[in-house]
This record gives C-alpha cells, structure tokens and sequence, in this order.
C-alpha cells in the first residue's frame, strides 16, 4: 500500500511529465500523522518551466475558429489541468488532518485532472503541437498564500477556478462546434461535466466546514483578492450547472450578479 504523503510528494516533485501523470494507487493509503508540508514550487522539465503571465498570453475563445490559436487555447487548458494536478497533490500534504472524506475526494478529483490533461494533449497532437511547445504559466501556483486551510483551499480551487470554468469550458466548446471541431468540442463538454462534480465537492465542504455561515458569507470570508465572485463565473452565466453542482438558490442568485456589482464581496 503506497500512503498519500509517499504519492503525492513524488507528484509534486517529480521533473518529469510522466511523473506527474502516475495514476493514484487504488490501495492509497490515506491516512497521514505526519506535519503538514507545503512545497513552495513543483519540479518540473525544463520544457514547461514557469513563466510570468505576460509571457503566455492565451487567445480568447473568439481564436477558436483560427486552428493555430485553437491549438495555444488548448495548450493553456492543458497548463491548467497540470497546475491542477500538481495542487490537488499539494493538498494532500498540506492538510494532513483534513477528514478523510476530503482527502479521499482530492484524490478522485486529482484522477479526474489526469484524465483531462491527456485528452487535451490529445487533441494538441491533431494540431502538430506537443505540450511544452508555448510558454507555461503558473497563475494557480501562483495563488498559494491563498490556500492556508481545506476552507480556503475549496473556495479558491473549486469555487473560483473550478466554478468559472462551468461558463469558460461551454463557451469554448460551443465555439469549437461552431467551427466544425466536434473532437474537441466533445473533450470541452467532458471537462465542464467532470468540472460540475468537481464543484460540487468543493460546495459540499463548503458548508461542512462552515457550518455555522450561510455559503455565500462563508465563501466570501475565505477567498482572498484578487480572487471573488467576478473570477468565479465568465460573461455568460450557466446558471444550470450551477443548480446541477448543488448551489443554493441564494448563492447562484449572488453569483450570477457579481459582474453588476461595484463590490461583489458585500
């Protein structure tokens, strides 16, 4: 039996991108006495070393129609799907007391992200692009001192990153099928599938971990800026996958207003 600690400190650290795609034991011990250890940074190849944001500039989803900026926009979900990995991975030695439950949900989730990032490479290869051809950002790694606790930890993640990515991962796939690339338009409407599931999980514990606050107050007292509200959606609101991932009428209600709002936090 292979413990969560043992796994994912060699995930976090490997420099290889095999490495980081090892799939989680299915006899994962999850159980961890040890302090709590939080890596600074991941290992990575050379090939996909963290660069500033302004050196990895993504198209935005009108690009879709133009295959070589499809392939860079794909590239940039795959970097996401790493960076992923690489923090779900983190978790797991971050909160070593977290309840079980959690722990064992971060590891399902992280499987999920290791599914993903092989589809879009995937699809990368029917563009002639490998992984590590552009630039790589490192705009979740980024947002460590976000992420003190399991609270903090799902409202970044799951209901920010995670949540927007309900509205960014349909607008992209319709756009694919809007230029004919019903591969990749399948592969986005598998993501924004998977990514309710993933929403929901961080939802769940949301309240578990709050028991005391309304979600909405909860989740506002433990995301940090720049991250809130308005990063936690895209122009267009899927209010259906919001309902599908288990929000209450009252969080979507605040949520689907945060563009109108001058200062969505209050």
């Amino acid at each position: 039996m292979t413990t969560a600690r043992a796994y994912a400190e060699q995930l976090v650290r490997a420099t290889t991108l095999e490495g980081k795609l090892v799939p989680p034991p299915a006899d994962l011990d999850l159980a961890d006495g040890e302090p709590a250890l939080r890596i600074a940074a991941p290992g990575r190849p050379p090939e996909l070393a963290i660069v500033p944001v302004k050196k990895g500039i993504v198209p935005p989803v009108a690009g879709m129609h133009d295959p070589a900026q499809r392939a860079r926009i794909l590239h940039a979900l795959a970097n996401h799907e790493l960076q992923a990995i690489e923090l779900f991975a983190w978790a797991l030695l971050a909160y070593p007391a977290a309840p079980p439950l959690f722990r064992r949900g971060l590891v399902a989730i992280l499987a999920d992200e290791q599914r993903h990032f092989a589809l879009y490479t995937d699809r990368l290869r029917a563009f002639g692009t490998r992984f590590g051809d552009h630039p790589v950002t490192g705009h979740f790694w980024n947002k460590l001192d976000h992420l003190e606790t399991p609270l903090h930890f799902v409202c970044a993640m799951g209901l920010t990153f995670e949540n927007a990515n309900l509205d960014f991962a349909g607008d992209y796939a319709t756009a694919a099928r809007a230029c004919g690339d019903a591969a990749t338009a399948g592969v986005l409407d598998q993501v924004h599938t998977d990514e309710i599931a993933h929403v929901h999980f961080a939802y769940t514990w949301l309240c578990r971990l709050a028991p005391d606050r309304d979600p909405w107050s909860a989740y506002l007292a433990h995301v940090r800026p720049p991250l809130g509200p308005r990063r936690a959606r895209g122009p267009r609101f899927d209010e259906e996958a919001r309902r599908r991932a288990g929000f209450s009428p009252e969080f979507i209600a605040h949520l689907g207003d945060a563009f109108s709002l001058r200062n969505p936090r209050t």
